[in-house]
């Protein structure tokens, strides 16, 4: 059955660190990190090690029931987050623990109303589909009651200001202006990504999070930032929100916690989750508190700080860009290279001067790329956008960052000459 984009042309037989092979046994260098979320890349030997041992002592309980893999990855978590995130729940994937959140700021402050970007992506299960604006909301019905979009400030296509002197805080004012105008009273939260992965690879400008904070503050509505893919160091910080000192009011991870298996989480302040306690909150799903991914994310986030890849991702952030740059300066079809740490965009366009966005020539070149050996992703948004969605793994090497590079240099030149 068909989901979503076509399939790739290649099946895939196995994976190793950042490669992927296929059947024949050649090998791919994965830029996307799978579904951007293969952190410590693939087939990492001490996650394959803490699998082994944990499905044959203890992979899944009844829900209600609690176990020292979960108990333990629980109070890590709280360990590296700020004060005000002290209480923890461990679910499957990106979708269920956005739909968690939004349901807990439901409960707790007593509106229905969430607001989000129009370029979102916050998975496609009941409220967090309400709130993703980027694609899948055409033909489906009506959402919830009480979802609104503002846009998201994007410095390479800004809506107040010009590319050399964008005015975020105007459009950030302006779009509080129109949910003000739409709310009933009844705001509940406005839930975010730090980086707008599948809208665009779009860096939400520095300080930028701490106005929306206030603005979440004035109308007592919770800030829900989702860092499905920003999360546990891959843009230089350990959490994304880190840079602006902000803590949000509830904050989700999943992709990156779980390096590739499926493990979410959710986790708030004591307050919140008291509160939400005493007026019922019920959230129970069949994989809740698992001990066998409980047991892999805390090993995850062991290897991320033992091995220092904090800073291995700003360090190598700083070459991977460095190197896209260069590949823009000898390509007038790139328009723009964006992000922070080992998560970046680099947006193809028709010409500079009008950033048209060329997605044909954007699908030509991820093709081309795979046909030379690199595993790329490109977001293709109609009309606004189209942009290479680059998050190799945090264990890359600088050698396998330079050979990405080189091919993706090459296959632009070959498409760009073919036109």
């Amino acid at each position: 059955m068909r989901y979503g984009p076509p399939f790739s042309p290649v099946e895939i037989s196995r994976a190793q660190g950042a490669y992927i092979f296929d059947h024949s046994g050649r090998a791919i260098l994965d830029f996307t990190s799978g579904q951007m979320s293969a952190i410590l890349g693939h087939s990492h030997p001490d996650i394959v090690r803490v699998v082994t041992e944990q499905i044959q002592t203890l992979d899944h309980l009844f829900s209600g029931m609690l176990s020292a893999p979960v108990l333990d990855l629980a109070e890590a978590l709280c360990d590296l987050t700020p004060p005000g995130l002290d209480r923890v729940m461990l679910l499957s994937t990106g979708g269920e623990s956005n739909d968690a959140a939004l349901r807990m700021a439901k409960l707790y402050t007593g509106g229905h109303e969430i607001v989000a970007f129009s370029q979102s992506w916050h998975g496609v299960t009941g409220a967090a589909s309400a709130a993703t604006y980027a694609a899948g909301r055409s033909g489906y019905g009506p959402h919830g009651v009480g979802t609104m979009a503002i846009n998201a400030p994007n410095a390479y296509r800004p809506a107040f200001g010009s590319s050399d002197s964008q005015d975020w805080q105007a459009e950030l004012d302006y779009g509080f202006q129109l949910v003000d105008r739409q709310s009933t009273g009844s705001l509940a939260a406005f839930i975010a990504e730090p980086i707008l992965s599948t809208g665009g690879m779009i860096d939400l400008p520095k300080a930028y999070l701490v106005a929306l904070k206030q603005y979440c503050m004035d109308r007592d509505m919770l800030l829900i930032l989702d860092e499905a893919q920003t999360g546990l160091g891959r843009t230089g910080h350990m959490f994304a929100f880190e840079r602006d000192g902000v803590v949000p009011d509830i904050l989700t991870l999943s992709k990156t916690l779980g390096a590739g298996l499926p493990l979410s989480a959710v986790i708030t302040s004591e307050a919140v989750e008291a509160s939400c306690h005493e007026r019922g909150f019920l959230f129970y799903t069949t994989h809740v508190s698992d001990p066998l991914p409980a047991a892999v994310g805390l090993k995850v986030l062991e290897i991320i700080i033992r091995d220092q890849l904090v800073r291995q991702a700003a360090l190598l952030g700083q070459h991977l860009a460095a190197g896209l740059n260069a590949i823009k300066a000898h390509h007038e079809c790139v328009g723009d290279v964006r992000g922070r740490g080992l998560l970046l965009g680099m947006e193809i366009v028709l010409d500079r001067e009008k950033k048209t966005p060329a997605p044909e020539l954007g699908s030509r070149i991820t093709s081309r790329c795979l046909d030379l050996g690199l595993s790329m992703n490109i977001a293709n948004l109609p009309g606004l956008s189209s942009v290479f969605r680059i998050a190799p793994p945090l264990t890359i090497t600088r050698q396998e960052l330079e050979t990405g590079l080189a091919i993706l240099d090459e296959a632009i030149t070959i498409e760009t000459s073919a036109v």
